[in-house]
């Protein structure tokens, strides 16, 4: 079944995804405290994992990106699919008056990931296959002032995975873009669920499912794809008192 790489070797989504994938699979969890992932491999052993490798990453190291990535191919040789499930909210309100704050929740929401992806895309055209995963958020299909500093990075990452995902065609690699709506979950522990929300289970369940169909896209759940439709044309005066 090959080799799973989930970035973000804590996140309950990107562990969810490598929990389906893992039957006879070896799976590399890549996560800051790698040490610390015994819950996690656990319970990709329990799934049929065939074997479970634990690497320190630090997406924000952006100088360390590539050669965490190398070292993983060295040892496995090569790379079937690559779950890249980093990311923080912040906290808006913070955001609004620290600016070190703001370019923290962009740094590692953006640009930590067009600088890997950015790497995977290079590794993987020269391996000649394998399956990119990337999670964007219905956040970033039309920015709300509730959460402008986490769906602008968001808006940017959609847009940098969607170019991304035109210059792999062809290249025998195929790039996966997710967009679930409010997830519920570590991240959002504390706050009021929106509506159209998830589960990372559920998230999971619909990232596989479009893995195996081999789609480009898949909205989480499917209905906020024609919701946001509407939505991206409501007046500005009605978007700006919108809700998370």
């Amino acid at each position: 079944m090959g080799t799973v790489l989930v970035l973000g070797g804590r996140s309950e989504i990107g562990v969810e995804v490598a929990r389906r994938l893992a039957p006879g699979a070896t799976v590399v969890l890549a996560a800051r405290r790698a040490d610390d992932l015994d819950d996690e491999e656990k319970l990709l052993r329990e799934a049929g994992a065939a074997a479970v490798d634990r690497v320190e990453f630090d997406a924000d190291d952006l100088a360390a990106q590539r050669p965490v990535l190398d070292a993983v191919l060295a040892r496995h040789g090569r790379l079937d699919t690559v779950v890249v499930a980093f990311g923080v909210l912040g906290e808006q309100a913070r955001a609004e008056r620290d600016v070190g704050h703001a370019l923290a929740v962009v740094h590692t929401d953006y640009v930590a990931h067009v600088a890997v992806l950015t790497h995977l895309a290079s590794l993987l055209r020269e391996q000649g296959s394998g399956d990119l995963v990337v999670f964007s958020s219905v956040a970033g299909a039309r920015v709300r002032r509730a959460n402008y500093v986490y769906g602008s990075a968001k808006a940017g990452l959609d847009g940098f995975a969607s170019g991304l995902a035109d210059a792999l065609h062809g290249s025998g690699v195929r790039l996966l873009l997710v967009r679930p709506g409010f997830v519920i979950g570590r991240m959002t522990e504390g706050m009021a669920p929106a509506p159209f929300s998830s589960t990372p289970a559920q998230v999971a369940d619909a990232t596989v499912r479009a893995l195996a169909s081999g789609r480009g896209e898949v909205w989480v759940p499917a209905v906020l794809r024609p919701v946001f439709a509407v939505l991206r044309h409501a007046p500005r005066a009605v978007w700006r008192r919108l809700p998370r």
